[in-house]
Parts: structure tokens; C-alpha cells; sequence
């Protein structure tokens, strides 16, 4: 399947979604015109998974970070928001 026409979207949306599924993409048409492609999103991957989190904390380990208290965290992170921001930052 390369071409859908509009009206086909209803009664070929099984096909459609199977070659959508597959990553090919479509072209779809309007009155005898080429007005738009449907193609297949992009798969995201998971921004943190169990395993990620596992690596990071044996790296962390590893670095041998120290360990900073909020009160510091805070400290820093506003040191570092007026160094790139300037103090008109609430």
C-alpha cells in the first residue's frame, strides 16, 4: 500500500495501521491530489528505566561523589541560576 485516498481511510484502516506497523509510510490523496504523507511515529525510548537507574547509582559510587546536603544543593543551584541569569530572577 503506497496511496490512500480519503475515503478509503475508513474502510482500509486495518491495512493502513498494518503498514503503518510495519514503518513504511503512505501517501495519502484528495481529489487527485498527493496532500499529505502519514508515516509511522517514532518509537521514544523510556527516559529512565530501572536499569538506567541502577548503572547511574553504580556510577555514582564509582565517581565517589560527596555528599551534599539540600541546604548546599540550593546554595549552589541559585549560585549557579545568578551566574547564567543575573540577579532579576525570582
Amino acid at each position: 500500500m503506497q496511496l490512500i485516498t480519503t475515503t478509503e481511510l475508513r474502510t482500509r484502516s486495518r491495512e493502513l495501521v498494518s503498514v503503518l506497523l510495519s514503518g513504511r509510510s503512505v501517501d495519502l490523496i484528495h481529489r487527485s491530489k498527493v496532500i499529505a504523507e502519514v508515516r509511522p511515529k517514532k518509537k521514544e525510548a523510556k527516559i529512565m528505566t530501572a536499569t538506567n537507574i541502577q548503572e547511574l547509582k553504580r556510577l555514582a559510587k564509582k565517581m565517589n561523589l560527596p555528599k551534599l546536603s539540600y541546604k548546599e544543593r540550593e546554595k549552589r543551584y541559585r549560585e549557579a541560576m545568578m551566574k547564567k541569569h543575573g540577579k532579576n530572577i525570582s
